[in-house]
């Protein structure tokens, strides 16, 4: 078989009109040669970091959409699915991306749960994860979030990273902010890459000690723009990933995107490409090709490289996509699910006033991290919301037994009526909601639970929702499908009054208990500076911190 057009060839560095020889699979010559049609073949990309449960679609479903984009390989963290259900759910993703010509590299869970401080459906141990480690299947150590643990020496967080080191496979790291002695001790562990820089300043201190930089273009986080200057500093220390991708914007667009942007924006276009391919490659050891003579031939033609626009789409010598058509049909595994909870009433989610200062999470939209506010206590024998301050009710109700719900106060959704909720939560995917008013609150969460999981929007009463029926977080339907819902869901969010870009992507985010500063699990509030669990009232009445 034979292919021809203008050779991206990231090797060489240089462009030049080639005819690509197939055969079993495999590039069996590349021949400079002229004449070519006007199109670029460049290697197929690779997202270097995914959570494919944030897409909410199985990695059978995502492949599908995927490859429209360029897509040819993931490097897929299980870290939530294995949360909910464990080395079951481990292995369901792993089976199921079987039913995809896509490939997907999967990562051994480091951190289920995450915290000792939220209940989650499963727990990973040192025996465990060294057990994943041996297998030809699992290429690395997922994201090292308990960087306390690291940098303290916990015995089960250091058996985890020497597994790594003894089975000669690279670990991945999570340190939002970490600096200086602190960061210099979590590198010299054996963590390798780091995925939660928000600034430039940030990169340059990791990449100075050794780490490379994984560029985040998500749903909730998108640092690209902040980041893409080391594309000139460090082009070789770089790789592009999403880490969450919601479906609304799957359909739209991938890695290609981000090509495209840093292209247009005038970035050396090797040291581009080579950041969604030859890096990812070489850092995790995967079996991808690069457009060499004897790699397998999975490689994307495009329109340009400026628009990246994808025509056709190669994996292993097959065209899987060419002009809007697939070559292949995808079928779900049937899905599992661990859901134990029962539906809550209103006094289970009040908060009686002890007329005291109270902490106030403040979350901001394209943004993990999240700020601590102290808030004076209004009158009335109840906290209750105050939309004219944007201080809105979070709940967090357990979805692994039947333990009371967890009552808090946010700031930033901007809502003004109404309440939305999930049981994606990350890490442990509990139910968390945030509202307006109590009915609307309990309505939504009690939506959840008759559903087992999935989204649910409550609005005076009348309550819609998306069921997510494998493990709550994600669906067997497809891409399409799941977006267009989704979609409406986030509209009816966004007509109540929340300005938030990704509304349930970013509350999905404020149970997570590893991003500083403050976040709410099924326990309670959590300090993550001090990680340590802390209550809602405090006597820190500090002016720079109230919110008037």
């Amino acid at each position: 078989m034979k292919i021809s057009g203008h050779l991206v060839d990231i090797h060489l560095r240089k462009i030049y009109p080639a005819e690509i020889i197939i055969s079993n699979g495999v590039i069996d010559k590349i021949i400079p040669t002229s004449n070519v049609p006007d199109q670029f073949i460049l290697p197929g990309l690779i997202d270097s970091h995914i959570h494919i449960e944030s897409s909410m679609v199985t990695p059978g479903a995502f492949g599908y959409e995927a490859v429209k984009h360029g897509t040819t390989g993931l490097v897929s963290d299980p870290h939530e699915i294995a949360n909910v259900m464990g080395l079951s759910g481990i292995e369901f993703m792993i089976e199921d991306s079987k039913r995809s010509p896509v490939k997907f590299w999967f990562g051994a869970p480091s951190c289920v749960p995450a915290t000792s401080f939220e209940t989650s459906g499963a727990e990973l141990d040192a025996k465990v994860i060294e057990g994943l480690l041996k297998r030809p299947d699992i290429k690395y150590l997922s994201e090292m979030m308990n960087y306390p643990g690291v940098i303290f020496r916990d015995a089960e967080v250091i058996k985890k990273l020497e597994a790594a080191k003894i089975a000669g496979k690279p670990a991945d790291g999570h340190a939002p902010g970490l600096t200086g002695e602190n960061l210099r001790i979590y590198i010299e562990s054996g963590i390798s890459t780091d995925h939660e820089c928000s600034t430039i300043e940030e990169a340059r201190e990791k990449i100075s000690l050794g780490m490379k930089v994984l560029i985040r273009e998500g749903s909730a986080a998108r640092n690209l723009d902040s980041l893409m200057d080391l594309f000139e500093e460090s082009p070789e220390m770089v790789m592009l990933c999403s880490d969450d991708l919601h479906p609304e914007m799957l359909v739209k667009g991938h890695i290609n995107k981000l090509v495209a942007k840093l292209v247009s924006r005038g970035f050396n276009i090797f040291d581009v490409i080579r950041s969604a391919t030859l890096n990812p490659v070489k850092h995790y050891n995967l079996e991808a090709g690069l457009l060499r003579e004897g790699d397998p031939a999975d490689f994307i033609i495009v329109d340009g490289i400026g628009s990246m626009v994808v025509k056709q789409t190669w994996i292993g010598g097959k065209k899987v996509f060419d002009e809007g058509v697939r070559s292949f049909r995808y079928e779900p595994e049937l899905a599992i699910n661990n859901f134990i909870c029962s539906s809550i009433k209103e006094s289970d989610i009040q908060v009686l006033n002890r007329y005291l200062n109270f902490r106030v999470i403040e979350a901001s939209d394209g943004e993990l991290l999240t700020k601590e506010l102290i808030v004076p206590a209004a009158s009335g024998n109840f906290l209750n919301t105050d939309t004219s301050r944007d201080i809105l009710k979070i709940v967090v109700k357990g979805r692994y037994s039947d333990s009371l719900p967890v009552a808090g106060f946010i700031k930033g959704f901007g809502l003004k009526e109404g309440a939305f909720a999930g049981s994606i939560a990350h890490d442990s995917h509990n139910i968390v909601c945030v509202g307006v008013n109590d009915t609307d609150i309990v309505n939504a969460i009690n939506e959840i639970v008759r559903i087992k999981g999935g989204l649910a929007v409550s609005v005076n009463g009348k309550t819609d929702s998306l069921t997510l029926d494998i493990g709550g977080i994600m669906t067997t339907r497809s891409c399409m499908e799941v977006a267009e819902e989704y979609s409406k869901l986030t509209e009816l969010i966004h007509t109540s009054g929340c300005k938030m870009t990704a509304p349930f992507m970013t509350l999905s985010f404020m149970a997570l208990l590893v991003i500083p500063d403050l976040k709410i699990g099924d326990k309670g509030l959590f300090d993550v500076i001090k990680f340590k669990p802390v209550s809602l009232f405090t006597d820190d009445d500090s002016p720079e911190n109230i919110l008037l």
